[in-house]
């Protein structure tokens, strides 16, 4: 008998987790990467995105077996994890597993959600094909990222990983919830593999079509594991084939053994970091320094100033054309910016350093802000590309008026497993989300971590259907 192919035991893996269950600790994070989402996902239905992807499925229809947030009423589960999937990034707010360098969670939990709710799951049921959905994502990533170059070859060569190894990842998850054999879900993979994409030019130059990247995938998911279940097969090969999805995204300098070393006994999904700030977490380590720096008494008067040192690879995210940079044209865009979030946070942003209210259209055209970002160089330094991709770390120098100039130092990014944000700051993070939009977000937190005991997901359900205020 030959040996199993990499996508088989990936299908192998998931239907011994879904018949065993993934366990108590596992479901636990599962649960913590739900309210996430959801938080996240309520935040952003007042984005122009989740008004595009509202009409446009609405425009659809289609049998009603899944609910869509902001929408009356219930539609096919694809068109719901559509939606789901675009609000779960469009803030950039999901979660980021490293040196992968994508966010998981954005395709996978809308996927299970919808698929969960159309079938009729059990809470359990649900964690354990999230579980599985982000660690088989996080997997196909690892299998991009090259050592020695110190980055995804994926990211190398402007290809959003997050989606198109989230589609694969959340289509085990559909697979497992339509209670396909470990060969269907097999199959759903292969299928998937067919359909992800998505390109990360907006993060240069602009467009908002990133938003829905995850949404896609999440859609895509659904719809391979409803081929799969209606017969449709993959090719037993497509990740490690010549013509598979490693050959032909990631070339010759991918890491197959990356994908099954230790699958199902050594676990990504607990070391996946949760985001404090609502923006691009290469960002997020030059956002604390700034922070830091004013807790040192540093104010933007101060200022004459400041360079921001971080990875090499980094730079053509958060630094790059600069004169854009500085001057983002949309808080969408002001989120991929290095220079405008150090200004933020130094200004004093809200949240847990800063928050939605920071990237706002208006906040990005606030004089005072665009005035400080004008001072921020953004430089490559070699400290920070020996960290990275296990950090997005950073160095802010700043030279001040009175001649001083001072230093900080991230290496370690908040939100990680050598930072973690507490259960009080997550839960910050979700009242946070869902002020204003939400009138039962504490029912909804408690529900969500009861999760591994509801016999479905109606009690969920409901809450989310009810009314914003």
């Amino acid at each position: 008998m030959s040996a199993a192919t990499i996508v088989q035991r990936l299908g192998g893996f998931a239907a011994v987790a879904r018949d065993r269950g993934v366990g108590k600790e596992l479901r636990g994070d599962a649960a913590r990467r739900v309210l996430d989402v959801l938080g996240n996902s309520i935040a952003a239905q007042r984005t122009p995105a989740a008004a595009t992807v509202r009409a446009m499925i609405a425009e659809w229809g289609g049998t009603p077996r899944a609910t869509a947030l902001g929408l009356a009423g219930r539609y096919p589960e694809g068109s719901a994890a559509l939606l789901g999937g675009t609000l779960a990034h469009a803030l950039d707010f999901d979660d980021t597993h490293l040196p992968s360098v994508l966010h998981p969670s954005a395709s996978v939990v809308p996927t299970a959600l919808a698929v969960a709710e159309a079938v009729g799951a059990s809470g359990a049921a649900l964690l354990d094909a999230v579980a599985v959905g982000v660690e088989i994502t996080v997997r196909l990533g690892m299998a991009g990222y090259d050592e020695t170059l110190g980055n995804s070859m994926f990211f190398e060569r402007g290809l959003h990983a997050t989606a198109i190894c989230g589609t694969l990842g959340a289509a085990a998850a559909a697979a497992m919830l339509y209670r396909l054999d470990a060969d269907g879900i097999a199959h759903a993979l292969g299928i998937a593999a067919s359909m992800g994409s998505g390109l990360l030019e907006a993060n240069r130059t602009g467009g908002t079509v990133k938003r829905v990247h995850c949404g896609w995938a999440a859609h895509a998911a659904v719809t391979a594991a409803s081929l799969a279940r209606h017969g449709m097969t993959g090719p037993p090969t497509v990740i490690e084939g010549r013509f598979g999805l490693l050959q032909a995204f990631c070339g010759e300098r991918a890491e197959l053994s990356a994908i099954t070393a230790g699958l199902g006994e050594a676990w990504e999904l607990p070391g996946i970091f949760f985001k404090p700030y609502p923006c691009n977490h290469f960002t997020h380590a030059g956002i604390d320094a700034a922070l830091r720096l004013r807790a040192r008494g540093v104010t933007a008067d101060d200022v004459i100033r400041l360079e921001l040192g971080a990875p090499t690879p980094v730079l053509r995210t958060i630094g790059e054309p600069l004169a854009a940079k500085r001057r983002p044209e949309s808080g969408y865009h002001a989120a991929f910016s290095g220079p405008y979030t150090v200004a933020a946070a130094l200004l004093g942003g809200g949240g847990l350093g800063v928050f939605h209210e920071d990237f706002t259209d208006a906040a990005a055209r606030d004089p005072r802000r665009l005035a400080l970002a004008a001072t921020v160089d953004c430089v490559p330094d070699a400290h920070c590309d020996k960290i990275f991709p296990r950090q997005f770390p950073a160095i802010l120098t700043a030279e001040l008026r009175d001649g001083r100039s001072l230093i900080e130092r991230v290496d370690v990014n908040r939100g990680g497993p050598g930072n973690p944000l507490s259960p009080e700051e997550l839960a910050t993070k979700f009242r946070l989300n869902t002020a204003d939009i939400l009138t039962t977000a504490d029912d909804v937190s408690e529900t969500v971590y009861r999760l591994a005991d509801l016999d479905d997901l109606d009690a969920l359900l409901t809450l989310l259907r009810t009314p914003p205020h």
